[in-house]
């Protein structure tokens, strides 16, 4: 009787042996194009999540800004309060933006009742406190201390008026995005109560 499996020293044939080393390395070959498939459908996943999940975030901290006021303490519990957030405060799968990304700026309304043509200006010396925004706008709701909007975007944390893209950074750093750069998300939103309180006349 002829052996087929194994030959008399208890091992397989070099013709089978071989052909189990070519399914090995033809498995390991194909592995690491299906893992780099389903990497990348993975990275693809959450950039679409990413871009469509910034315009939300600005909206919510767009609303939230036009009712709290403009103090550092304040404007950063709306930054945090606007992301879906993790215990920090960072966007869930959301890597890099972090509440430092989302750029809060107050706006005047220049021009008036006598020009034909309305613009918008951010304000560089902000009010002290809303009770004087609120009585800038009330002797001129076109002044340059008057907060008529509130904007917000998606920008590098930078001081200034720029708003410089943020770079996509990826979870698997095999699969290279460095060239993509998140939208700079705007929201722009009319100022509400701006945090001042009814019968508030004096900053405190």
């Amino acid at each position: 009787m002829s052996e087929t499996k194994q030959d008399r020293h208890g091992q397989r044939p070099r013709s089978i042996r071989r052909q189990l080393g070519i399914a090995a390395v033809e498995f390991a070959l194909l592995a690491i194009v299906f893992f780099m498939f389903v990497f990348s459908m993975l990275e693809v996943t959450r950039a679409v999540y990413l871009f469509n999940t910034l315009q939300e975030i600005t909206r919510r901290a767009a609303t939230d800004a036009a009712n709290s006021a403009f103090d550092p303490a304040s404007t950063e519990a709306v930054r945090r309060r606007a992301m879906f957030s993790d215990a920090d405060g960072n966007l869930i799968l959301g890597f890099p933006v972090t509440p430092a990304h989302l750029k809060i700026d107050y706006l005047s309304v220049t021009g008036g009742a006598s020009s034909s043509t309305l613009g918008m200006q951010i304000i560089s010396a902000l009010p002290s406190c809303p009770a004087e925004n609120a009585t800038n706008c009330l002797t001129d709701p076109y002044g340059a201390s008057c907060i008529r909007l509130v904007q917000v975007r998606i920008c590098q944390p930078t001081e200034g008026d720029e708003c410089a893209a943020v770079p996509y950074q990826s979870v698997f750093p095999f699969i290279d995005l460095s060239m993509v750069t998140l939208p700079r998300a705007t929201t722009i939103v009319p100022a509400q109560t701006m945090g001042n309180r009814p019968g508030a006349s004096a900053c405190e």
